[in-house]
């Protein structure tokens, strides 16, 4: 059942993220791109304090709780203006689909260490002529023996440079009808025939963007995550978290730029009043942050679903959440930057940044225009256009 109210205890989970992310913050995130290095700091405290590994199991070190604890993270997080990109990647999916398919050594030997925050998992599906596809990916598998060998390509996976290892999507052959199928396989990033190569991003930072270049990766049985037959299954257990956790972090960072325009706009005087008494800017920051607390609710209940085993209803909702989280975040962060006129475009107050960070919520993980898709012939039945 999905409630409208949050619980004692995910509103004392907000506050005490909050009060980690305040510590940190917007300039120490600043900081560590300029440096061009993760936020390893931030990272390790809030492993250390339990935050990172909420959604996974307890008996592998994890808080026992699901997606809806580890969103308010990211959210929270994001708030402060130090939001986790790596928290999407590592527990939300990695960790989730080893913890609900994996076998019982690659829970053992994964999900302590990513709960902790001492591992980190990437996660690689895109791919230079299938985007995020599942259909048209090539990264392929064979047998060769007892091995499996790996072969592909993949494009914007985030921070494989801090990572142990990439849950890769790759496809095998079915023996009984010779179509491919969608698998996911664990490969260290010291393998051989592993390749990373950093894509030259405009947009700065604190994680980078990798090619990775897969030549006959030679991996035993045991890499392969869950049942050979099921990967479509097992590869959306991994999506719909992606989505949900995207829309907490648009969210967040559209609460921390909708905070500051706030805080400008009830300060900032001009003809004798603060300039925040103004319908013109009152309105729609108004309006913003309706937008953000609307978004918010649909991910809560994409969440929600989610944890309570519903992937079919979740698979809807996340992907209603991280459209409209995109959206309320693009519209949160212009009109803060317009609240601040020239000041919202300097150093000092941080904004200009988000004006382009803003828009990869809406084209990643899947464009709003794939989401549009997706709610038209899913959910209302329209013939599909491709």
């Amino acid at each position: 059942m999905t409630t409208l109210v949050e619980s004692e205890e995910h509103k004392a989970l907000r506050s005490a993220v909050a009060a980690l992310g305040k510590r940190y913050g917007r300039d120490y995130l600043t900081r560590t791109v300029a440096e061009g290095r993760p936020p390893a700091e931030l990272w390790s405290e809030a492993g250390k304090l339990g935050y990172l590994g909420v959604n996974l199991p307890e008996e592998y070190g994890g808080g026992g709780g699901g997606i809806a604890e580890l969103s308010i993270v990211l959210e929270e997080l994001g708030a402060a203006g130090s939001p986790l990109l790596m928290l999407v990647v590592s527990p939300a999916i990695c960790g989730t689909v080893i913890a609900r398919f994996g076998t019982e050594e690659q829970k053992r030997h994964w999900l302590p260490g990513l709960a902790a925050g001492s591992r980190l998992m990437a996660f690689g599906i895109t791919e230079p002529d299938a985007g995020s596809n599942s259909h048209r990916i090539t990264t392929t598998a064979r047998r060769d023996g007892a091995d499996w060998l790996l072969t592909g390509r993949k494009v914007f996976i985030s921070g494989v440079d801090m990572a142990d290892a990439v849950l890769i999507v790759g496809r095998t052959e079915d023996a009984r009808t010779g179509r491919l199928k969608p698998c996911l396989f664990i490969v260290p990033t010291d393998a051989e025939g592993f390749r990373k190569h950093p894509i030259d991003m405009e947009l700065k930072a604190a994680e980078k963007q990798f090619e990775l270049v897969l030549d006959d990766v030679r991996l035993p049985a045991g890499a392969l995550v869950g049942d050979e037959d099921a990967g479509l299954l097992q590869l959306f257990a991994g999506l719909n978290p992606e989505r949900i956790m995207t829309a907490a972090f648009a969210i967040g960072m559209g609460r921390y730029a909708l905070a500051k325009a706030v805080a400008y706009a009830r300060e900032r005087t001009v003809w004798k009043a603060p300039i925040g008494a103004h319908q013109a800017i009152a309105h729609p920051l108004a309006q913003a942050h309706i937008d953000l607390e609307l978004a918010r609710l649909m991910m809560q209940k994409a969440a929600r679903l989610y944890d309570a085993g519903d992937d079919i209803g979740a698979g809807e909702a996340a992907n209603m959440a991280k459209y409209a989280a995109g959206e309320a975040c693009v519209r949160a962060v212009d009109q803060a930057v317009h609240t601040l006129g020239g000041n919202g475009l300097t150093r000092e107050f941080g904004l200009a940044s988000l004006i382009t960070a803003a828009r990869v919520s809406r084209i990643a993980p899947v464009s709003r225009e794939m989401i549009l898709n997706y709610v038209s012939h899913q959910t209302l039945g329209l013939p599909k256009s491709y």
